[in-house]
């Protein structure tokens, strides 16, 4: 009576927390490249069902593959003027206006371009795909890009789930 009973846990749980994990993290890249996968709806099926995970490690794990994900978009940015339909698009006037804007907008003030990425990422507006390629066309600095993504991705599936505890008294 009061012993710990240290055998190892047989039950699968264990096993069961780790394909969820990365279950999570890899619908969450699938649905960063494929916007028509929605990734909240997703997180939020997963925290009615996964009462061992807290509502922070849930989101950080959505996060992580979304950023993933993002980052792709990133690095397909940076190889946009590479395509020739996109390269004679910037050939017109307002094509290159457009671009020289955001270019004084985005180099040289990283923390505008942080306020930015941020900002998408938690609210989805503009959408972070499309911040993402432009990103990476204008080479915003990539540790910015990378830490504003993740941080706001987390904090925008946290208050998802908080709102999804809220509903469902979890």
């Amino acid at each position: 009576p009061g012993a710990v009973d240290r055998r190892p846990d047989r039950t699968g749980a264990g096993h069961d927390r780790v394909k969820l994990i990365l279950g999570t993290f890899l619908f969450s890249v699938a649905s960063a490249l494929l916007p028509i996968l929605n990734v909240e709806a997703y997180l939020a099926a997963v925290a009615i069902k996964a009462h061992h995970l807290s509502n922070w490690q849930l989101a950080a794990v959505g996060a992580a593959g979304q950023t993933t994900g993002k980052v792709l978009w990133y690095f397909a940015g940076t190889q946009s003027l590479r395509i020739r339909w996109i390269r004679q698009k910037m050939e017109t006037e307002k094509w290159q206006l457009s671009y020289a804007r955001w270019h004084e907008r985005i180099v040289g003030r990283p923390v505008f371009a942080g306020a930015i990425s941020f900002t998408s990422a938690v609210t989805g507006f503009p959408p972070l795909a499309v911040i993402a390629v432009l990103a990476g066309t204008l080479r915003m600095n990539f540790a910015i890009f990378l830490g504003t993504v993740f941080l706001g991705r987390t904090i925008r599936f946290w208050l998802v789930l908080a709102g999804v505890g809220i509903l469902f008294g979890h």
